[in-house]
C-alpha cells in the first residue's frame, strides 16, 4: 500500500508514516513547515518528501492520503488537497486512520495536559528492554527508540492520547478515536483554550475518553489533580505521584546530575531509582510507567533498576544541547503554560543560584491568545530574562491573536526583565554579548524557534566549551 502524507513534517503525521514504514508500506508526503527535529527524523528514517505543495510532484499511483490539520497548511486552498480530492483518492486525517489501523490492538492511551510523549516513550522503552515488541506513536521524537512510530508483534500498542481536535471539521478529540484498552491519565489542567475556553469544555473529552474504557479494564492515574478524582469516582483506580496515599509513590529524592529515588509500590516493596531526566515531574512519569507496567506484568523490578538510569527522554523536552559549555542549554517543549512552568521549575531545581536565561517563542495559538494572557504574569517566575521572539502569523486570524508588543509589555508587567528580538541572529548576537559565563539557558518553544536550537549551543559550545578563549 502506498500512503501518502499531506504535512508530513507534523509530529503526529510523521510518527503515523513510521508506524506504516515499519509495517512495510510505502509512505511518502510533502509539507510546507519542515524544521528539526522533525526534518532531520524524516531524513534519518529514509522517509521522502518534498517541501511546498506542488501537485506535480504527487506520485501517481497512492492507495490512501493522510491529510494533516495544521493551520499552515490552508486546506481549503491547497493545491494538493485539490488534486487528491480529483483523483477521488481516499482521505483520513491521522488520528482516524491511526484509530483504524490499531482497532485490533490491546491499546494503552496514555493522555493527559502534558507528560503524555516521555511517559508513552519511557512505558515503549522499558517494554522493548523487558523483551517485548509493543507497537506505539509518540508525538515526539525519543532519544533511545529508533523511530516515533513502530508497528510491534506485540498485541499491545501504547498510543500517545492528544486531547486537541482532530481538525476544523472534525471537533472530537484525537483520544476518542483510539479505541482504549487500558488508560494512564498523567494531568489535567486547563489548556488549548482556543478550541476549549472553559474548564468544563476541556474536561468533557476526558470524561468520553473514561467512559470509552471498560469499567474493569486498568486506569492508572496521576495524584493531586482534582479533575481527575472527580472523573474517576467511582472506579478502579490505580494512583501514582509523589505524595503520601499513592498506590506508587517515589520519595526520599535526591536531586543532582543523576537523581535517586525510592518507588514505594502497594506490596510494600521499596525499588531503588535513578534518572538521568531533569525535574520533579520526570520523577512522577516515572512512577506512573512504572506503575502502568507493573500492574499488566511487563516488567520487573530489577529490569526497572536496571534500564530506568539509561532512559534520556525525548527530544525537547529538556534534552541537553551542548557539550562542554559551562553554560549550558536545554531545549524544552513549551507548548502550554504546564509544560513551560515544569521546565522553568525544573532548571531552577538541578542549577540553583544560577540566573536561568529564557529564549521563548510563543508558537502555539494559546500563547497568542489574548485569553490565555494571564499565563505571562506568573509562568516566568525565577526566571533571570527572557529573550522574546515574535509570535508566528500562520492561524493569527482563527482566533484572538496578541501581539509581541502585547506579549512583552505583559511580561514585564510580571516584573521579569525582557527584551523582544525580531529573529534569531539578533537572539544569538544579544547572548554572545550578554551572557557572563555563569548563566543556564533554556530553549523554549513548540515550533522552530528560529533555528536557535542549532545555532545557539554552537554559540555556547564556542564562547564557553573546553578550549575556547573564555577563562574557566
Amino acid at each position: 500500500m502506498h500512503v501518502y502524507f499531506l504535512g508530513i513534517a507534523g509530529a503526529g503525521v510523521s510518527a503515523l508514516a513510521s508506524v506504516l514504514a515499519s509495517e512495510g508500506h510505502t509512505v511518502s508526503g510533502s509539507d510546507d513547515g519542515v524544521f528539526p527535529p522533525v526534518s532531520t527524523y524524516l531524513t534519518r528514517m529514509g522517509i521522502p518528501y518534498h517541501v511546498g505543495f506542488d501537485p506535480a510532484q504527487i506520485p501517481a499511483a497512492i492507495d490512501v492520503a493522510i491529510v494533516g490539520s495544521s493551520a499552515k497548511l490552508d486546506l481549503g486552498d491547497n493545491p494538493e488537497l485539490a488534486e487528491l480530492i480529483r483523483r477521488g483518492v481516499p482521505r483520513y486525517s491521522f488520528a482516524e486512520f491511526l484509530g483504524l489501523h490499531t482497532e485490533g490492538c490491546e491499546n494503552i492511551v496514555v493522555a493527559g495536559s502534558f507528560g503524555k510523549s516521555s511517559l508513552t516513550a519511557m512505558i515503549a522503552f522499558l517494554m522493548r528492554e523487558a523483551g517485548k515488541d509493543p507497537g506505539y506513536f509518540i508525538g515526539a521524537i525519543p532519544l533511545d527508540l529508533d523511530a516515533t512510530g513502530h508497528a510491534g508483534k506485540d498485541k499491545a500498542f501504547v498510543i500517545e492520547g492528544d486531547e486537541y481536535i482532530v481538525g476544523g471539521d472534525d471537533r472530537r478529540s484525537k483520544f476518542l478515536l483510539y479505541h482504549p484498552s487500558q488508560v494512564l491519565l498523567s494531568s489535567i489542567v486547563h489548556d488549548h483554550v482556543n478550541v476549549f475556553p472553559t474548564m468544563a469544555a476541556y474536561e468533557r473529552p476526558f470524561a468520553e475518553l473514561l467512559t470509552l474504557l471498560p469499567r474493569d479494564n486498568l486506569l492508572v492515574c496521576a495524584q493531586g489533580y482534582e479533575p481527575i478524582e472527580r472523573l474517576t469516582a467511582g472506579r478502579k483506580v490505580v494512583w501514582y505521584g509523589l505524595g503520601d496515599g499513592a498506590d506508587y509513590r517515589a520519595h526520599n529524592i535526591q536531586v543532582g546530575e543523576i537523581t535517586t529515588f525510592d518507588l514505594t509500590i502497594p506490596s510494600g516493596e521499596s525499588i531503588a531509582l535513578s534518572t538521568q531526566l531533569l525535574g520533579l515531574h520526570n520523577i512522577e512519569n516515572i512512577a506512573g510507567a512504572a506503575a502502568l507496567l507493573l500492574e499488566r506484568g511487563d516488567i520487573d523490578a530489577f529490569t526497572l533498576r536496571r534500564s530506568m538510569p539509561r532512559f534520556r527522554g525525548v527530544a525537547r523536552r529538556l534534552d541537553k544541547k551542548t557539550a562542554t559549555s559551562r553554560v549550558p542549554a536545554y531545549e524544552g517543549f513549551g507548548s502550554s503554560y504546564e509544560k513551560a512552568r515544569s521546565a522553568i521549575e525544573a532548571i531552577a531545581l538541578h542549577f540553583p543560584g544560577r540566573p536561568a536565561v529564557v529564549v521563548f517563542e510563543p508558537h502555539t495559538f494559546s500563547w497568542r491568545n489574548e485569553d490565555a494572557l494571564a499565563w505571562y504574569d506568573t509562568v516566568f517566575e525565577g526566571v533571570s530574562r527572557v529573550l522574546l521572539l515574535p509570535p508566528p502569523g500562520h492561524g493569527a486570524a482563527t482566533h484572538h491573536q496578541l501581539s509581541q508588543t502585547d506579549i512583552l509589555a505583559r511580561i514585564r508587567t510580571a516584573g521579569v526583565d525582557a527584551d523582544a528580538f525580531a529573529n534569531g541572529p539578533e537572539v544569538l548576537a544579544e547572548l554572545d554579548r550578554s551572557l557572563a559565563g555563569d548563566e543556564v539557558v533554556l530553549l523554549l518553544s513548540s515550533g522552530p524557534l528560529a533555528g536557535l536550537a542549532e545555532t545557539a549551543p554552537a554559540l555556547l559550545e564556542a564562547k564557553f566549551g573546553t578550549g575556547a578563549d573564555a577563562p574557566a
